[in-house]
Parts: structure tokens; C-alpha cells; sequence
């Protein structure tokens, strides 16, 4: 899916990747680790919520400072920000669910709001909400302000239909990737490229969590049961192969860019 945008900036100088089927791909994969690492580590690992959320909160922390200091879209940093902000955006919605007994249905609205402010900011000073031009450091501040909110949103939306609304994770996989389809087919039907992105966008996020929770939770309890450690290692693995990928081909782009 593309954004279209009327002044594209040259593929060197934008900070975010083109929008193609290997960026959709790692999107989802990253956005399944996401929900399995923070169960991994919170629960598997024995760190609990509060050790896990802080340890996260800070390599966020300095994966989005050396992010934003790069002057050019670099694969494996910004993937790796991608990853450390769905584990985190997972745990704040964690943490107000479970710590705080805040309500799903709560959560879901506040974020959707908080979304949707961020949104109206970013047009109201850069007039653009298209990805195709995260070319200054205050474009990509609001890039990244609205990632977060997209993972906690979604982890919201994705645990109130699977659990609240009693979906559970095979029909919620099927539901949220049905949505994703939809938004899909509007795209090639003439929707606004922007808003068919920033939809699909959001919806990768609980159909990550769905299929994270239905590969690596128990039987019991809906799931396959191939457990949050063995599904995050394949994710992981199939991430780091094809961001490799992505490396190389941006290493040559810039080669041939700055060619004599």
C-alpha cells in the first residue's frame, strides 16, 4: 500500500521505510513479538510487569535517540525501534489493564482520542499525515508519538475483542485480518492512500496480538500452545532476516544515490 504525497522526498532522506508487502510483513511479525516477548518476559522470565516495563521503557529510550540523530532511513534501527515500541505500547496497555484494573473499553477510547489529537497536531503544523515525508526532526517526532499510540491502542482493541467481547484468538485473527483486507481493497478502489494507511497500520496491531496469543498460548486456554519463547524466537528470526534484506538493499541505494 502506498502513501502518495504531492512533494515525495527522495527514498535516502525519508527516515521510514517505503511501504511495500516486506514492510506490511515485518509490521505484523514485529507487532507478534511484541505481545509474546512482553508475556516472555514478564511472565516466563519471572520479571514481572514493573522490571519489565522500565527495562523496555529505557532501551526505547535510547533505540528512538540514536533513531532520530541518523539523517537517513537505516533498516535494522528503525525495525529495532519498531520492535521496542510494540513490547512497550504492549505493556502500558498491560500495566493499566492488570495493574490498574483500568477497563479495556476505558483504554481503548482514551487512546483512540489521544490517537486522533496526535493526528489533528501533526496536520494542523506539517499539513501532511503521509510517511513519505519524515524528513525533519519534528516530523519524526510526531511519527513515533503516533506509533506508540498505535501499539497501545491496539493492544487495547485486540484484548477487548478477543477477550471482552469473547472472540477469542482464532475468530480475532480472522476478524482483524478481514478488516485488513477491507482496508485493502478500499485503497485500490480510490480510498485516500494516507487514511487507508494509518487504518492498516493500526489494525496490524491486534491481529499481531490475536496471532501471537493463538500460536504461543495454551491449548486451554484457545491458543495452539507453542509457547511465547519458541514463537517469539521463529518471529525474531524471520525479522532479522528480512531486515538483513532490507540493509542490503538500502546500503546499495545509498551507494548508487552518492555515486560519482
Amino acid at each position: 500500500m502506498n502513501t502518495l504525497s504531492p512533494q515525495p522526498t527522495p527514498a535516502w532522506l525519508n527516515k521510514v521505510p517505503e511501504v511495500t508487502v516486506g514492510f506490511w510483513i515485518i509490521k505484523i511479525l514485529s507487532t507478534t513479538v511484541g505481545e509474546t516477548g512482553a508475556d516472555f518476559l514478564a511472565v516466563n522470565a519471572g520479571l514481572g510487569q514493573a522490571v519489565t516495563g522500565c527495562a523496555m521503557g529505557a532501551l526505547l529510550a535510547l533505540a528512538l535517540l540514536a533513531q532520530v540523530r541518523m539523517h537517513r532511513y537505516v533498516p535494522w534501527m528503525y525495525w529495532l525501534t519498531v520492535v521496542l515500541v510494540s513490547v512497550v505500547g504492549t505493556q502500558i496497555t498491560d500495566a493499566l489493564t492488570d495493574g490498574l484494573g483500568v477497563s479495556l473499553y476505558l483504554s481503548t477510547a482514551v487512546f483512540a482520542v489521544m490517537l486522533a489529537g496526535i493526528f489533528a497536531l501533526w496536520f494542523r503544523r506539517e499539513g501532511t499525515l503521509s510517511i513519505q515525508t519524515i524528513c525533519s526532526r519534528r516530523r519524526e517526532f510526531f511519527y513515533w508519538a503516533a506509533i506508540l499510540c498505535t501499539f497501545a491502542l491496539g493492544t487495547a482493541a485486540g484484548d477487548l475483542a478477543t477477550e471482552a467481547l469473547g472472540l477469542g484468538f482464532q475468530l480475532g485473527t480472522l476478524v482483524f485480518g478481514g478488516l485488513i483486507v477491507l482496508t485493502v481493497a478500499a485503497f485500490y478502489l480510490g480510498a485516500n492512500a494516507v487514511l487507508a494507511f494509518w487504518i492498516a497500520y493500526i489494525l496490524t496491531r491486534p491481529l499481531g496480538a490475536s496471532l501471537g496469543d493463538l500460536l504461543s498460548q495454551a491449548q486451554t486456554y484457545g491458543g495452539l500452545g507453542f509457547g511465547a519463547a519458541l514463537t517469539s524466537a521463529i518471529f525474531l528470526a524471520v525479522i532479522v532476516a528480512l531486515v538483513a534484506l532490507a540493509q542490503h538493499n538500502a546500503n546499495q541505494a545509498v551507494g548508487t544515490a552518492t555515486a560519482p
